[in-house]
């Protein structure tokens, strides 16, 4: 049997494997895409070649190991770049075992190149009342105002991802109550979604103005074209940039997925159970979840200790309390 050309390999495993047999979307397929293109680059240049003269002889072991050390130390790439990239070639490498099975020992010993230890990013969010003067900073006046006002109360709202925003159309809205959306997620996945009585409001009112037909996208840019993610993270950052943290920690940025943190946590706040926010999120683990389990009571240990009596107390080694000079409340505590 004649072994299948390198070219026609790539090309089945996006037209075909990736999108038909294992059902991914647009947006994980271009994350492939970009691994496999800087991949191939790697080794035409070890090579000396051009991308169209290479083999799969070419694709050895030793060169993933030095494109992965290439993106580390060369490019700059973090760990979790580095991580993400070799699951990707994982993918294709476990792909050319089961079309070429000459190769099945160079794929064994990709598969078996392990993940590289790395902490896991901060977590930020909005505390309640930062979300209320943002939403009481929002213009009320202008072509936009209306949409952009909806489009950062659905974000809090339902914690979606902006490609998720950008994917809404008409027909995944029940706005009548109890009203709700059906949210087209990660893997191909539908979740629905409760929407609060203002987010339905404001919602009934954009699309009144715009129409409303079942394809129309929910959110729309000049001449009722759908916004792009890209336009969401511009909406966002335009209006809510002056919520960005600085200082000596790692650095808040409002972006359209600080709104999903925001979410999650002010939800488990509210005493909501971590599996109900499991699937308002659409996480496939609870693990995911349960990092903002462990946010919030990261908060309230440190809310303890700051209130938390040390030892050896004495009269002059705390601070004059602010109630110690209200008169009114001394005179009332002597009358008890």
């Amino acid at each position: 049997m004649t072994t299948p050309a390198l070219g026609n390999l790539v090309q089945s495993f996006f037209t075909d494997h990736l999108p038909i047999q294992k059902g991914l979307r647009l947006g994980s397929i271009r994350s492939y895409r970009d691994t496999i293109r800087l991949f191939l680059q790697f080794v035409a240049e070890q090579q000396r070649c051009r991308i169209a003269r290479l083999s799969l002889d070419d694709l050895t072991f030793e060169q993933v190991l030095a494109f992965l050390k290439h993106l580390e130390q060369e490019r700059g790439n973090a760990v979790r770049t580095r991580n993400q990239r070799r699951a990707a070639l994982n993918t294709f490498f476990a792909y050319l075992a089961v079309r070429v099975p000459e190769m099945l020992a160079a794929c064994q010993q990709v598969a078996a190149i392990p993940v590289k230890r790395t902490s896991l990013p901060d977590t930020h969010y909005l505390e309640r009342e930062e979300v209320t003067a943002l939403f009481r900073s929002l213009p009320r006046e202008g072509r936009f105002a209306l949409r952009d006002r909806t489009l950062l109360l659905f974000l809090y709202n339902t914690g979606a991802r902006a490609q998720e925003v950008a994917d809404l159309r008409v027909e995944h809205l029940e706005l009548e109550p109890p009203a709700k959306v059906h949210l087209h997620g990660k893997g191909d996945k539908w979740r629905l979604c409760p929407l609060w009585n203002e987010t339905a409001l404001q919602l009934r009112r954009i699309l009144t103005g715009n129409g409303a037909a079942p394809n129309r996208p929910v959110f729309c840019a000049r001449r009722n074209q759908p916004l792009t993610r890209f336009g969401i993270y511009k909406i966002v950052r335009r209006h809510a940039a002056a919520w960005d943290s600085g200082g000596p920690q790692p650095r808040r940025r409002v972006t359209p997925h600080l709104f999903r943190h925001t979410a999650a946590v002010h939800l488990l706040e509210s005493g909501v159970e971590v599996n109900v926010i499991r699937g308002w999120l659409g996480h496939v683990s609870l693990d995911t979840t349960n990092r903002y389990a462990e946010l919030t009571l990261h908060a309230k240990a440190e809310a303890l200790r700051a209130c938390e009596l040390s030892s050896g107390i004495s009269a002059t080694s705390r601070a004059r309390t602010a109630w110690k000079d209200d008169k009114t409340l001394l005179d009332w505590l002597n009358a008890l």
